[in-house]
């Protein structure tokens, strides 16, 4: 790997909690293996484009990094019902890419959380999409999902010798009622059974946060205990 930039973010306004700040660590880099972004994973760090990032915060632990043990998940009676939901939904996976059926889907998802949440206003073109989505990486895969002949979603994930990491999804507003969200990752948790991957990294979770509740819908799962420094080995926990 070739690190060309490594920095302190912050503070600056925490995104998921009010009234405190937020402090990132990231590194720019370039020639991480899949191998590198698994262990990565572990030690909980995330991946988005060319950036790699964990939060490092000094008055606040409330991001604390998620995965699924695979082997032992168990989808609870809602989550069964959202897969059947979407049954007539077909996933295909493949290299991210970036053409206009895909960002009028994100325009269009990003304009609703806009009006719903307050989200600043993102016209993504295709360079910046491309830089952000499709950023060259062995282990960048593409979720996307149809009803028949229409693009209906976009799950951006990392592929690892040992995991699957969820980046991003977003999805056509009008499907609201498919929950496509939930379930981008029940068809992540099977991909990765599919493909015999130990786990599935759901990023951070924050007490409190609204917005990041579901992902303590996937259970059993573990939870990465404290921040990882140096040699010294990551303790992940059953929750």
């Amino acid at each position: 790997m070739r690190l060309l930039q490594h920095r302190i973010a912050g503070p600056e306004p925490c995104p998921y909690l009010d009234g405190i700040s937020s402090t990132t660590e990231t590194m720019l880099m370039t020639g991480v293996t899949p191998a590198e972004l698994d262990s990565m994973l572990e030690r909980g760090w995330r991946r988005f484009g060319p950036v790699y990032f964990r939060p490092v915060c000094s008055t606040c632990d409330e991001c604390v990094s998620v995965r699924v043990p695979v082997g032992t998940f168990s989808p609870s009676v809602n989550l069964r019902r959202v897969r059947r939901r979407a049954a007539h939904v077909r996933l295909e996976v493949g290299e991210p890419m970036v053409d206009d059926e895909r960002l009028t889907l994100y325009r269009k998802w990003h304009s609703s959380r806009e009006v719903e949440r307050g989200w600043k206003p993102d016209r993504i073109g295709v360079q910046s999409y491309a830089m952000q989505f499709c950023f060259p990486h062995a282990a960048a895969r593409e979720f996307s999902y149809w009803d028949e002949d229409e693009l209906i979603g976009i799950g951006i994930a990392d592929e690892t010798p040992h995991a699957l990491s969820a980046v991003y999804c977003y999805y056509d507003p009008d499907r609201a009622h498919l929950s496509l969200g939930t379930y981008n990752i029940l068809r992540a948790i099977e991909y990765a059974h599919h493909r015999r991957l130990a786990y599935v990294y759901l990023g951070y979770r924050v007490e409190g946060c609204a917005s990041l509740e579901y992902k303590g819908r996937f259970r059993p799962q573990e939870r990465l205990r404290g921040r990882v420094d140096g040699p010294q080995p990551a303790r992940w926990e059953r929750a």
